[in-house]
């Protein structure tokens, strides 16, 4: 017997006896009872509440009234008030700009004495057609007399009246030389300097009233349906129709609110967006001052609109598929439940019928759910 078979023969035998060693050995395997693994889901206690379904929008703080200051006559201006700088604030009726009157003095002037000659030659005229009209009906005046001072009576009386409206057209234009706020509010931009020289319906600058502040909204056709009024509402809404309307801005870290009203609904959707714009007011608040919204600012709306009874407000992580919801019944079983969408919002949903006031429903993100499947609620 050669080494090669040898060891062959001794790897053999030691392999067996090894395996003969384990079987003898052998632990004996005590069987455990199995236990049932129940998961945990979140769930919340559903309670109908009535609410009033609000519109998330944005829009751009304008002024309600904004107009060009356009003088209507001629000349160099001579005085500038100091409000007339950007952002000058200014009260109705205020001089803004005053334009060199001495021209339309003059003018003045002579329309004055044009009347006055007027008057004396309209008086002559008169008083000599009743002087050949007394003289006609003695016969001591003939036909054409009476004409011809009935004729000059009549274009006497129209000269009167001509330079009587040029002395109005010359008094306007005497007052049109101070440039005078129609309202109160702020400048938003001049164009005019002292000693410069300005023709009439050139634009000198802009200015809007402070009265209110308007803020245009776009809303969707689905949100318009949220807003509570009649689908053909268009222009001024009624003002017991005027849904409440909360605007929001950040500054830094601070958030300021205004409150206000939506007013009116433009005619049409926009063609682009298929939205249609509404338009919020803010008025000056009750001591008169003006509310701290500046023109331009970038806000967030939110419009309060129709109210809805007996809804249920849940996380969208409650909702599954096909408008379901998970209830846990008394027995800690999972059972699927068809329920009826008011609205989806960004984190919530509002349920109007499919769930009974007191029930649990889960909110976990469950990924695998059987109808029927135990469950270990933790209520929210």
């Amino acid at each position: 017997m050669n080494k090669k078979s040898l060891y062959t023969i001794l790897v053999l035998i030691g392999g067996f006896s090894i395996a003969l060693l384990i079987s003898i050995n052998k632990q004996e395997v005590t069987a455990q009872p199995y236990k049932q693994l129940i998961p945990s889901v979140r769930v919340m206690r559903v309670q109908p509440t009535e609410e009033h379904l609000i519109i998330i929008s944005q829009g751009t703080v304008q002024p309600r009234n904004q107009s060009e200051l356009i003088p209507e006559v001629t000349g160099r201006v001579t005085y500038m008030s100091a409000a007339m700088v950007n952002g000058g604030a200014f009260e109705e009726n205020e001089i803004l700009v005053r334009i060199d009157e001495a021209d339309y003095l003059t003018l003045l002037r002579r329309s004055e004495a044009a009347v006055m000659r007027s008057e004396a030659e309209y008086e002559l005229s008169k008083n000599e057609l009743k002087r050949v009209l007394s003289l006609h009906k003695r016969q001591l005046a003939s036909q054409q007399q009476l004409d011809d001072a009935r004729r000059a009576q009549q274009v006497d009386e129209a000269l009167l009246i001509e330079a009587r409206a040029s002395l109005e057209q010359a008094d306007r234009d005497l007052s049109r030389t101070k440039l005078r706020a129609p309202f109160d509010g702020l400048v938003r931009n001049e164009r005019v300097n002292v000693g410069q020289f300005i023709t009439r319906g050139e634009s000198i600058g802009t200015i809007y009233a402070t009265d209110y502040v308007e803020v245009r909204l776009p809303i969707s056709v689905d949100q318009l349906g949220f807003l509570g009024l009649p689908v053909s509402t268009r222009g001024q809404i009624t003002p017991d129709q005027r849904p409440s309307v909360t605007l929001i801005a950040d500054f830094g870290d601070t958030r300021t609110l205004w409150e206000g009203h939506l007013v009116r609904l433009e005619a049409e959707f926009d063609e682009s967006s298929r939205m249609v714009y509404g338009v919020v007011r803010l008025q000056l608040d009750d001591d008169g001052d003006s509310p701290l919204l500046p023109v331009g600012l970038f806000v967030q709306a939110e419009i309060r609109g129709r109210r809805v009874d007996q809804v249920i407000r849940l996380p969208r992580s409650a909702m599954r598929d096909n408008n379901q919801v998970l209830v846990v019944g008394p027995d800690d079983r999972i059972h699927f439940r068809q329920v009826s969408l008011v609205r989806q919002e960004h984190d919530d949903v509002l349920i109007s019928d499919g769930l009974e006031d007191g029930e649990l429903v889960s909110i976990s993100a469950m990924q695998t759910a059987v109808d029927g499947m135990l469950v270990k609620p933790v209520i929210k």
